[in-house]
């Protein structure tokens, strides 16, 4: 089991996720419990990149509640079709808010937050269990870079 992170001293985002992905696969690998590979992939997202709150909201019943995640407290629940993370969920796709404050619905957990990418994570059926949200506490901080690397990761957690 990993115990540190390898984080290449760069400001490159794609850098790290081609060095932090392959450390993620590994750090999950073999383990089976789904709490415990989702509270790494949260603090490793959180020790890699430094952002405001990474974390996952899980599929139960009629709505997502609050999963794994590093940051300060957030929402425990979310509807459906509410806010970034029930609207990524319903449509199936990855949301990237540049500033929150311009999302129709946007629920607002923290004020700090300012933008937001939102990625679906499905199983092996195709469909979305989970979603993996990730917030930053400056303006249009995410790039199709991280969506690129968040579905990545993404597509690792379906192989629980």
């Amino acid at each position: 089991m990993a115990e540190t992170l390898i984080i290449p001293q760069t400001e490159s985002r794609q850098a790290i996720y081609d060095s932090l992905i392959p450390q993620i696969a590994a750090l999950v690998e073999g383990e089976p419990d789904l709490v415990a590979n989702l509270a790494n992939i949260a603090a490793a997202l959180k020790e890699a990149f430094g952002f405001f709150w990474v974390g996952f909201y899980l599929k139960k019943d009629d709505q997502l509640v609050l999963g794994p995640f590093q940051g300060p407290i957030a929402c425990t629940r979310i509807a459906f079709e509410k806010g970034v993370c029930g609207t990524a969920y319903t449509r199936k796709e990855t949301i990237l808010v540049p500033d929150v404050e311009q999302f129709p619905g946007h629920i607002a957990c923290s004020s700090a937050s300012k933008s937001e990418v939102v990625v679906p994570v499905f199983d092996q059926a195709g469909n979305v269990t989970m979603v993996l949200d990730v917030d930053s506490d400056q303006l249009n901080d995410f790039s199709e870079i991280d969506v690129v690397g968040l579905e990545q990761i993404a597509r690792l957690i379906t192989n629980f």
